[in-house]
């Protein structure tokens, strides 16, 4: 099928036709007529697979103009980045249309956004905590919105906007319809789907923990951080196979402790991220790594998430992640629209249980290759591999009640004072030679 089949209006396809698509993917095809029919859609894919698009062109499509300066589609969004990034398609796919999107998240002047407001706007992109900011304060009025898209709804609950979510839904009309897309399906997610939402229709591009087809998945047992640097070095060497890598890690102290390893050898074409960077740094860098003037970036999972990053040839996981699922979410930054992507894992001797949860979450057990022979292996560790050495503490002996003597305690033979009464007459004898009496008064 292509986009042309879609009942889509001709801005659309005109708008597709100038970004290069011409094929819908699953996940896109499957929501569209379900979408456009008005009920209510729970859409369940991975990372990766247009779930952008798949809400956004028949919500589009079913667009009116209209003179009020109320949102009609409110998108709610898990972090600033992908409110960036949904504006950015709304604005793509709404080309030849009279469409005014704007994107609201904290960390930034509310006054700005505001402003942005009082001009008037049709799609409305943010994150939770602002929005109720924005509805509290009477600057956004619900009354318009006909359309509700929650996106990335596990990553939202995970990073612990539940509260948030759940009064942005009492606060929206009752008769609206309710479109929610995520990469997992978890009780919390089924819970709120129950409670506010009118018999969806559930669409399931994969099941939930399939690893995408094109994805290469492979990995290296390795013993220590210096290893894993000195092969990451030889397999991101050639630029030509690496034309874009995404390099995950576990923490923000990792992420600027690799770049520094590897900004001698790869600057200026390499980045880092996380969520210590200022909001402008962390839109400047995916804005290059987008753009390829960086080939290589170093992050978190703050972008495994929702972003749209295009042509990623590799995902390597230097560290293993915690949670089976973010590993799914991670490898689908490679792999997009149906293209061919390699993902590479770094295991250690730590990593055994995480490993077979990820293996038994996909079903699918991930391919060990044997180390290059030119390979390196350090015996240098850093602080947190280093062996940690615990004294063992002397155990305390309990006394017995009746060992334990009372309080007071007597004092040391030269600290004793007595009471001694003075003889004044013997004193002054012995030192004048006379006794002196006590003359009486005549």
């Amino acid at each position: 099928m292509t986009f042309e089949e879609l009942n889509l209006n001709k801005p659309l396809l005109n708008a597709l036709n100038d970004l290069g698509y011409t094929t819908p993917t699953t996940i896109q095809q499957k929501a569209f007529s379900v979408v456009m029919s008005g009920q209510d859609v729970c859409g369940i894919a991975q990372t990766g697979t247009g779930k952008t698009f798949a809400y956004l062109l028949p919500c589009l499509r079913q667009y009116q103009f209209s003179k009020e300066k109320n949102p009609q589609i409110l998108v709610v969004v898990p972090t600033r980045e992908l409110v960036t990034q949904v504006v950015e398609a709304v604005e793509q796919l709404s080309k030849y249309q009279s469409v005014k999107v704007v994107g609201v998240y904290g960390g930034v002047n509310i006054k700005q956004q505001v402003a942005e407001l009082a001009d008037g706007v049709d799609v409305l992109v943010g994150t939770p905590g602002r929005l109720i900011d924005l509805l509290a304060a009477g600057i956004v009025k619900s009354k318009s919105i006909k359309k509700l898209v929650i996106d990335e709804v596990d990553e939202m609950l995970n990073l612990g906007f539940r509260p948030q979510l759940i009064n942005i839904l009492d606060l929206l009309p009752a008769k609206r319809q309710n479109l929610l897309f995520s990469a997992t399906l978890t009780e919390e997610v089924e819970e709120i789907i129950q409670t506010h939402f009118n018999l969806p229709v559930r669409i399931e591009a994969a099941p939930a923990g399939t690893p995408l087809e094109n994805i290469a998945q492979s990995g290296y047992q390795l013993p220590n951080f210096f290893t894993k640097v000195n092969l990451l070095e030889m397999l991101i060497a050639k630029r030509e196979e690496a034309a874009k890598v995404l390099i995950f890690v576990a923490t923000k102290q990792l992420a600027d402790q690799l770049f520094e390893e590897l900004e001698n050898e790869f600057s200026p074409e390499i980045g880092v991220i996380h969520s210590n960077k200022s909001q402008n740094y962390r839109f400047d860098t995916i804005q290059k790594f987008q753009t390829g003037a960086y080939r290589i970036l170093i992050a978190t999972d703050l972008v495994s998430r929702g972003l749209d990053i295009s042509e990623v040839s590799h995902v390597i996981n230097f560290d293993v992640p915690e949670v089976p699922e973010s590993y799914i979410h991670r490898i689908g930054r490679t792999g997009r629209q149906d293209k061919k992507g390699i993902a590479i894992s770094f295991f250690t001797e730590k990593d055994s249980e995480a490993r077979e949860a990820i293996e038994q979450l996909m079903s699918y057990q991930i391919p060990m290759l044997p180390l290059p022979e030119r390979l390196e292996i350090s015996d240098q560790l850093t602080e947190d591999e280093k062996p940690r050495v615990f004294m063992k503490e002397p155990a305390l002996k309990r006394l017995k009640k009746e060992d334990i003597g009372p309080a007071f305690h007597e004092k040391a033979e030269k600290n004793r004072k007595t009471n001694v009464r003075r003889d004044y007459e013997a004193e002054k004898k012995k030192k004048y030679g006379k006794s002196y009496e006590k003359r009486s008064r005549k």
